[in-house]
C-alpha cells in the first residue's frame, strides 16, 4: 500500500533503560495486526531487539525501525536503547521522527537516562508525548510521577488520562480528551467504554477544559471562538492540538501497561490523529543553512541516518526521504562522494523482518536498502535535478577508551580493518593509531559499548582481541629560564658542517617578551601538533647568524621537543631567545644549525628545572541525590578538583576536573556506585603539573624503560 506525505507518522520511542519502551513497541506493532503476536523480552520472541547480543543482554542495543498501519496512516516507530553507551542510535532517531514518545517507569518517576535524552530531544526541538508506563506494578505512582513532570517541565505538562486504579487493579483509565472511561479484561487489547465514576468527573472536566485551553492557545480564530462559545468542536479541537503539539507548546500524557496491553491502542489513536505528518512538521535543514520542503513533488533527496554490515547481506542503509519518492529501479547520485548508486530494491521493515515494496515511498516515509556501494551514514542521495546536501547528524565525542591488541598478532591487520568498518557504521567510536603513545586506541561512549564491538568482532569476523590499559600523553615543560650556547662542527674531508647558537628559554607564561635585555627582530609563535606552543625570538643584530637559518633553528628545536628528556614526552609552552652565534662561509648549512638548536635545546631545557603536565578532563556527573555523596568520594579518591554542584531536574550536576591518568574504567565503576542510576560526559580540559611524589615515580619508570 502507497502513503503519501500527510498519511505518515514518524515516531521514536525513548526512555532510560527499564522504562519498558520495547515492550510499548511491541504491543502498539501487535494493536495494528503489524504483528500475529505480542513478543515478549523474557522469551526473546520481540520484533525489537532481535540480535542475539540483545537477547542475551535483554535490553535495547540497537535502534530498531518498525511499522504499524493505523486507519489511514502508516506509523513508522524506532525503539531506541535506554544506556547512554549507545547514544548514537538515539541520535540517528531524533534526526528523522517527527514526534518523540518518552517513556516513564510508574514506579521510579524520572530518571537520569530521561534527563539525558531530554537535553537531545530539545535539541532537535521534537515534539513529545510522555507515556507513564508499567501502571500494573505494585509500586506505580501516578500522582508523584505527575508532580516529578510538572516540577521538571513545567505548566507544559498536560495529562490526559488519568487510573481509576493503578498496581496489580489497575484496569480502568479515564481519558479527558475523549470524556471517556476505558474498561480492560484480563488480556488488555481493545476497551469497552463506561461511565465516568462519579468521583473523579469533576476532576475530569477540569483536565479536559485546560485540554481545550491549551488547544485554543494556539490559534487566534480558535481562542476567539473558545471565549465566545466556551468549546470547540472535534475537529477544531484536533487542528489546535495538532499546532500545540508541534511548537512544543505542550507535552500530553498518557498512562499504559504495555506488558498487559492496556493503553497503548489510545497512544496509537493519538498519534494518527494529532501528531505531525512530516508535511506538518519543521522543514529539514540542508548542510549550507538553508531548508529543504518536505514534499513528493521535488526531486528527489534521501537521507542515509544508519548503516550496519551484516555478513550475509553486506550494507545495510536505513534512510528517510526528505524530498520527492524512491522505488526500486531509481538511480541516484551521492552528494558527498559523487558516486551513482543504483537502487535495485526497496525495503520496509518490522524489526529482522524486511518486506520489498514496488510503489514509492513518499517524502517523509523511512525505508532501508542493501549493498550501496559508496554511501555511509550521514550521506544524501539525490536524482537528478538535485545537489542537496541534508545537515548530518552531529555526533558525540567519545567518553572512554583503552589500548587494544589482537589475540593473535598475525591478524592485527585484518582486526584493524574491521574495525575501521564498524567505525563506518558507528560514528560514535574512533579507532586511532596514536604514534606518540604506540598504541593502537579505541574511543566509545562506555564500557558496555566497548565490549558490544569486542563480541561482535568475535561472533562475527571470528577474531580475537583483549583491552589494555592506555598510555597517557603527558607533556614536559619548564618552570624555570636557562641559558646555553653550543657549537656543532664536524668535519669529514671536503666540506664540513659547522654552526654556534647563543639562546635563552624560559616559561612562556612568564609574562611578555622581554626586549630590555634583548633586541626583538622578530617574534614566531608556532601552535604546535600535540598541542600548546613554541615562542621563537629571534635577537640576532648585525648578522652573526643569516636570517635564512631561522627555519632551520626552529625546525631543530621542535624536533627536540618531540620527546622531552623526563618521560620522552612532547614538550611545550616555551620561549626561546636566539641572540647570538656564529657560521662559516663554507661549512655553515641549514642541517648544521638545525643540530645545534636541538642540541642547544636540549642542554638549556635540563638546566630549566623541567617539570611532567598531565591532562586533564572537565568531568560532569548527572546523579540521584542519595548517592551523591559516593560520587564525591570516589571523585575525590581520584584526585579531582571540584568545580560546581548544582541541581537539574531531580538530579544533582557534579562537575570537577579529573587527571587523564585516573580515570581509567571509570564508566564500569559510577556504574557499580550508583546502580547505573548515574551517568558522566568529559572533555580533555587542560593540562596541569603533576605532583612531585607522581613525577618521581614517571621519571623513574622511564628511566628504567630505556635501560631495558
Amino acid at each position: 500500500m502507497e502513503f503519501k506525505t500527510g498519511n505518515i507518522r514518524n515516531v521514536g520511542v525513548f526512555g532510560h533503560s527499564g522504562s519498558g519502551k520495547t515492550t510499548l513497541v511491541e504491543t502498539m506493532v501487535f494493536e495494528s495486526k503489524g504483528s500475529q503476536r505480542k513478543g515478549s523480552i523474557t522469551q526473546q520472541n520481540t520484533l525489537s531487539d532481535y540480535t542475539n547480543i540483545e537477547k542475551e543482554k535483554q535490553h535495547s542495543i540497537f535502534s530498531t525501525p518498525l511499522h504499524a498501519n493505523w486507519k489511514s496512516s502508516k506509523i513508522n516507530i524506532i525503539d531506541t536503547p535506554g544506556y547512554d553507551d549507545f547514544i548514537g542510535e538515539v541520535l540517528s532517531t531524533l534526526k528523522v521522527i517527527d514526534t518523540a514518545i518518552m517513556t516513564i517507569n510508574a514506579q521510579n518517576g524520572i530518571e537520569v537516562g530521561t534527563e539525558i535524552i531530554w537535553d537531545y530531544i530539545q535539541e532537535y526541538k521534537k515534539p513529545t508525548i510522555f507515556v507513564i508506563n508499567q501502571m500494573d506494578k505494585e509500586k506505580a505512582d501516578y500522582e508523584n510521577t505527575i508532580e516529578q513532570l510538572r516540577n521538571r517541565f513545567g505548566k507544559k505538562i498536560l495529562p490526559i488520562q488519568i487510573p481509576v486504579d493503578s498496581s496489580n487493579s489497575f484496569d480502568q483509565i479515564v481519558d479527558a480528551l475523549r470524556m471517556v472511561n476505558y474498561k480492560f479484561n484480563e488480556d488488555g487489547g481493545k476497551p469497552s467504554k463506561i461511565a465516568i465514576p462519579e468521583a473523579f468527573k469533576d476532576q475530569m472536566q477540569d483536565m479536559h477544559n485546560a485540554i481545550v485551553e491549551a488547544a485554543a492557545e494556539n490559534d487566534e480564530a480558535l481562542m476567539e471562538k473558545y471565549f465566545e462559545e466556551g468549546s470547540l468542536s472535534e475537529t477544531e479541537l484536533a487542528h489546535g492540538l495538532t499546532l500545540g503539539i508541534s511548537q512544543q507548546s505542550f507535552f500530553p500524557v498518557f498512562i499504559c501497561s504495555a506488558e498487559n496491553n492496556i493503553g497503548s491502542g489510545r497512544i496509537m489513536g493519538f498519534i494518527n490523529d494529532i501528531c505531525p505528518s512530516p508535511e506538518q512538521a519543521p522543514n529539514g535543514n540542508l548542510e549550507d543553512g538553508s531548508e529543504i520542503d518536505c514534499n513528493d513533488t521535488d526531486p528527489t533527496s534521501i537521507f542515509i541516518y544508519k548503516t550496519i554490515s551484516e555478513p550475509s547481506v553486506g550494507t545495510v542503509s536505513y534512510f528517510k526521504v526528505y524530498a520527492g519518492k524512491v522505488k526500486a529501479g531509481d538511480e541516484l547520485k551521492n552528494a558527498q562522494s559523487s558516486e551513482n548508486e543504483r537502487i535495485p530494491n526497496v525495503y520496509i521493515c518490522n524489526g529482522k523482518e524486511r518486506t520489498g515494496i514496488k510503489e514509492y515511498l513518499h517524502a517523509g516515509d523511512l525505508g532501508v536498502l542493501l549493498k550501496l556501494k559508496s554511501t555511509h551514514t550521514n550521506d544524501t542521495l539525490n536524482a537528478k535535478g538535485s545537489s542537496h546536501k541534508i545537515e548530518p547528524i552531529n555526533f558525540p565525542e567519545s567518553k572512554i577508551r583503552t589500548a587494544f591488541k589482537a589475540n593473535d598478532e598475525r591478524e592485527l591487520e585484518k582486526l584493524i580493518k574491521v574495525l575501521h568498518t564498524i567505525e563506518n557504521e558507528d560514528p560514535t567510536i574512533l579507532v586511532e593509531n596514536n604514534s606518540e603513545l604506540k598504541q593502537i586506541l579505541l574511543h566509545g561512549q562506555g564500557q558496555q559499548h566497548l565490549e558490544l564491538i569486542k563480541y561482535r568482532i568475535l561472533k562475527v569476523y571470528n577474531l580475537e582481541m583483549h583491552f589494555e590499559r592506555p598510555a597517557i600523553s603527558y607533556r614536559e615543560t619548564i618552570s624555570s629560564s636557562a641559558n646555553s650556547v653550543y657549537r656543532h662542527k664536524k668535519q669529514s674531508g671536503g666540506s664540513g658542517q659547522f654552526a654556534e647558537i647563543h639562546l635563552k628559554i624560559e616559561p612562556l607564561n612568564d609574562g611578555p617578551v622581554n626586549k630590555k635585555d634583548f633586541n626583538v627582530k622578530d617574534i614566531i609563535i608556532d601552535e604546535l601538533p600535540w598541542g600548546g606552543k613554541l615562542e621563537l625570538i629571534w635577537c640576532i643584530v648585525g648578522g652573526s647568524i643569516d636570517s635564512k637559518y631561522i627555519n632551520a633553528i626552529k625546525k631543530g628545536i621542535i624536533k627536540r621537543m618531540e620527546g622531552g628528556p623526563l618521560t620522552g614526552s612532547c614538550v611545550q609552552d616555551i620561549r626561546v631567545y636566539v641572540y647570538d652565534g656564529k657560521m662559516h662561509s663554507v661549512d655553515t648549512n641549514d642541517m648544521a644549525f638545525m643540530l645545534a638548536a636541538s642540541y642547544g635545546f636540549k642542554e638549556a631545557f635540563e638546566n630549566a628545572k623541567s617539570k611532567i603536565l598531565e591532562p586533564f578532563y572537565q568531568l560532569e556527573v548527572l546523579c540521584p541525590s542519595d548517592i551523591t555523596g559516593d560520587i564525591m568520594a570516589d571523585l575525590q579518591s581520584r584526585r579531582a578538583i571540584i568545580q560546581g554542584m548544582n541541581s537539574e531536574g531531580a538530579y544533582q550536576k557534579i562537575v570537577a576536573h579529573v587527571p587523564q591518568a585516573e580515570m581509567y574504567q571509570y564508566a564500569s565503576n559510577i556504574r557499580a556506585i550508583s546502580q547505573g542510576k548515574a551517568k558522566f560526559s568529559r572533555i580533555l580540559s587542560h593540562y596541569a603539573l603533576v605532583p612531585a611524589n607522581i613525577q618521581s615515580e614517571l621519571i623513574g619508570s622511564y628511566q628504567q624503560t630505556l635501560s631495558q
